[in-house]
C-alpha cells in the first residue's frame, strides 16, 4: 500500500490472430516511407519476412531487410546492424523475430539519434534521446522483448550480458499475432514458452516491485502458459494453445518489464554467454531449482503459483503447497522433454564454481530476488541441476 506504482508499455498493443495485417496501415500511419526490417535468417527461411514485406509494400512503403542477427547477439552483430542501417535513409524500423531480432532492432533504432558507441548506453535510464519509431513483431511466445524497455547483448570478453535499460527502448508499436507462432519447432515452442513461464513466476515474486498492477498480468500468463505450452509443443498448429501461448508471452512480458526478473536469469546467463545454451533452454532447466531455494522468501505467493499452474494442494499445509509450485514447473519440463540437467546440456560439474562465480557478479538481479542468495548458495543449486 505504501508503493508508488509506476506502469509502462508501449503506446499500442496490436494481439489476436491476424494482427499483423495491421502492420502496412500502422506504419504508413507514423509517416513511414522507408522500412528497414531486422530479422534472422530462421524467420526470413520460414517465409515469414517475405509476408511482412508485402504488407509493407502493399501499403506504398519501402523495404529493406537485415536479417543477420543471430541467437544471442552479441555487440559485433549490434554494430552490424547499426552500420547497416546508418547507409540508408529509414525513417521506421521494424523488428521481427524472437527477442535477439527485437532487441537489435530497439537499440539500433535509438543509436540512430544517439551519438557514441552501444557501450556508451549500457546500464540504465543513459539514453538521452528517442529513437526513431520502432514496430516489434514477436515469432516466438516467449521473450515478451515487445513489451519490454531492456535490450540484452552478449559480450564474449567479459563472458557476461550487457544490458540496456531505458523507456526509449520500448516500441511505438506491439503487434502480437498467434499465426505467425504455428511455423515454430516443438524445441522452440518448449523453451521460448519456458522462457515466458520463467518471466511471470520472478515478476510474481520480486521482492521490491512486485505490485497489485504486475500481479495481475503475472497471474494470468502463469494459468495461460501452464495449461497451454504442453498442448502448444505435442500440436503446433493448435489454435487455442498458440493463442494462451502468445498472450501468456505478451502478459509475461508486461510483467517483466514493470517488476523485472530475478535469480533464475542471473543464473542462467553464465549457461548462455559460456556453453552457448539457449536462453529459455537454460531458464527452464533452472526455474524450477531456484523456486525451490525462494520458497521461504514468499510462502503464500509460491503456494499461489502451484494452484495457478492447476496443483491439487488445499488439502496441504501452505508450506507443502508452495514446494509443489516446483514441482509442477519439473513436470511441464518432464512432459515436454526438455533438459533435466547440466549434464543434459554437457556442462561439466568442474565448470559450476566459474559460472557461480559470474552469476554472483549479478548484483542487479540477486538483489531483488525473494531470497538472498549467496555465491554458496548459487554453487549448490547448479549441484543440484546436475
Amino acid at each position: 500500500m505504501n508503493q508508488i506504482l509506476s506502469f509502462r508499455i508501449p503506446n499500442v498493443i496490436y494481439a489476436g490472430f491476424g494482427a499483423s495485417e495491421r502492420l502496412g496501415p500502422e506504419a504508413k500511419a507514423m509517416g513511414a516511407s522507408q522500412v528497414l526490417l531486422v530479422t534472422d535468417k530462421g524467420v526470413t527461411n520460414s517465409g515469414i519476412t517475405e509476408n511482412l514485406q508485402h504488407n509493407l509494400t502493399k501499403a506504398g512503403i519501402g523495404v529493406e531487410v537485415f536479417d543477420e542477427v543471430k541467437p544471442e547477439p552479441d555487440l559485433a552483430c549490434q554494430d552490424a546492424c547499426i552500420k547497416f542501417a546508418k547507409q540508408g535513409k529509414f525513417d521506421v524500423i521494424v523488428g521481427a523475430g524472437g527477442g535477439s531480432a527485437m532487441d537489435v532492432a530497439s537499440v539500433t533504432a535509438v543509436m540512430m539519434t544517439n551519438p557514441g558507441s552501444v557501450t556508451d548506453y549500457v546500464g540504465a535510464d543513459l539514453i538521452k534521446k528517442p529513437g526513431i519509431p520502432t514496430i516489434l513483431i514477436p515469432t516466438t511466445a516467449g521473450t515478451g522483448a515487445e513489451v519490454t524497455p531492456n535490450a540484452v547483448l552478449a559480450d564474449p570478453d567479459a563472458k557476461g550480458k550487457k544490458v540496456l535499460i531505458s523507456p526509449y527502448i520500448l516500441p511505438r508499436l506491439a503487434i502480437v499475432d498467434p499465426y505467425m507462432h504455428i511455423s515454430m519447432p516443438p524445441s522452440v515452442t518448449s523453451s521460448s514458452g519456458m522462457d515466458a513461464l520463467a518471466h511471470a513466476v520472478e515478476a510474481f515474486t520480486h521482492f521490491t516491485k512486485a505490485s497489485v498492477i504486475t500481479d495481475l498480468f503475472a497471474k494470468e500468463a502463469i494459468v495461460m502458459i501452464g495449461r497451454s505450452i504442453r498442448t502448444a509443443v505435442a500440436k503446433g498448429d493448435n489454435l487455442e494453445a498458440r493463442y494462451d501461448m502468445a498472450m501468456g508471452s505478451l502478459f509475461a512480458g508486461i510483467a517483466l518489464a514493470n517488476a523485472g526478473v530475478t535469480a533464475v536469469h542471473a543464473l542462467s546467463y553464465p549457461l548462455g554467454v559460456e556453453y552457448h545454451i539457449p536462453h529459455g533452454v537454460a531458464n527452464g532447466l533452472l526455474l524450477p531449482y531456484v523456486m525451490e531455494f525462494n520458497v521461504p522468501g514468499n510462502i503464500p505467493k509460491f503456494a499461489l503459483i502451484a494452484k495457478l499452474l492447476g496443483e491439487v494442494v488445499d488439502h496441504l499445509p501452505l508450506l507443502e503447497q508452495a514446494y509443489r509450485a516446483a514441482e509442477a514447473v519439473k513436470k511441464i519440463l518432464f512432459d515436454m522433454k526438455m533438459a533435466h540437467s547440466l549434464t543434459d546440456l554437457k556442462i561439466p560439474e568442474g565448470a559450476i564454481p566459474e559460472m557461480a562465480k559470474a552469476a554472483s557478479a549479478n548484483t542487479r538481479l540477486l538483489s531483488v530476488n525473494p531470497r538472498t542468495m549467496t555465491a554458496q548458495d548459487i554453487e549448490s543449486i547448479y549441484r543440484k541441476c546436475l
